[in-house]
């Protein structure tokens, strides 16, 4: 895969005792790995997404010793995210941590050839479950005295074929920076992380299962985005979920307790 070595992850078992944490997209990829660290930490965690894999990832954060629930919800409405997050503080009766990590490319290709309905598809799944989470966790998170938001954004806000991904990732971006100018005096920091490109198990549901297979020219243009992000980063390759979570995490703790309004890329160097 290119220069650089892949590090190891170091774990701090006990970091997140007493908190509750809610992790979007915890069925796969990212997320499941946010999770599944969350809970040997010592968090609680409620585990959110659409797919009823999700209760494979809570039965795997239970083995680990945590208290963990599952919650299916479509998090492109604002009914879903208010369904998780009432999962959340009816189990728990609080909330201190949100990790929204849903979102991600459905399709990749120049810009003129993106018919409408895709970009507002592109918009739904990489904007609007951020949006409507952090509307959802703020009166809980206020209600506890504070909290810990992060978004998972991109550095595809700068990179081939993606401009409607990459416009709703600049949405996340916005939302982290307004959102800690208007919370830091109640205790609430809202941060973000821009993965670049990131190694992961095969989906077990794909992003747009209805889609036919790729044709030749589609996946022309996907490695044109697979040979920019790695060409981008300066450790030519790509990342590991568990060196996302690593980050993700460190933001959700207590030790980035003078940190907020940041978006950190995690890119090998890519800055987006």
């Amino acid at each position: 895969m290119g220069g650089g070595v892949m590090g190891s992850v170091t774990e701090f078992p006990g970091r997140f005792a007493g908190k509750v944490a809610l992790v979007t997209g915890a069925a796969q990829g990212i997320g499941r790995s946010v999770a599944l660290r969350l809970a040997r930490e010592g968090g609680s965690v409620v585990l959110v997404d659409r797919s009823p894999l999700v209760e494979e990832v809570r039965h795997e954060a239970e083995a680990a010793g945590a208290v963990a629930i599952a919650v299916t919800a479509d998090l492109e409405t604002y009914a879903g995210a208010e369904a998780a997050v009432s999962g959340a503080t009816e189990r728990f009766g609080r909330l201190d941590i949100l990790v929204n990590n849903v979102g991600g490319t459905i399709w990749a290709m120049p810009y003129a050839h993106y018919a409408e309905a895709q970009i507002e598809a592109e918009i739904r799944r990489s904007l609007f479950p951020t949006l409507w989470c952090c509307r959802a966790a703020l009166p809980a998170m206020l209600e506890s005295g504070g909290g810990a938001i992060v978004n998972v954004s991109s550095v595809a806000t700068r990179g081939l074929n993606r401009v409607p991904y990459a416009a709703a990732k600049g949405g996340v971006n916005a939302i982290t920076a307004c959102l800690a100018w208007e919370y830091a005096g109640q205790g609430i920091r809202v941060n973000a992380v821009a993965p670049g490109g990131t190694e992961a198990p095969p989906r077990r549901i794909p992003r747009n299962a209805a889609a036919p297979e790729q044709s030749e020219q589609e996946r022309r243009w996907w490695g044109e985005v697979v040979a920019q992000t790695k060409a981008s980063s300066l450790l030519h390759r790509y990342g590991t979920t568990e060196e996302q979570a690593a980050a993700i995490l460190f933001l959700a703790s207590d030790e980035a307790s003078y940190v907020t309004g940041v978006t950190l890329p995690v890119a090998g160097g890519d800055l987006g």
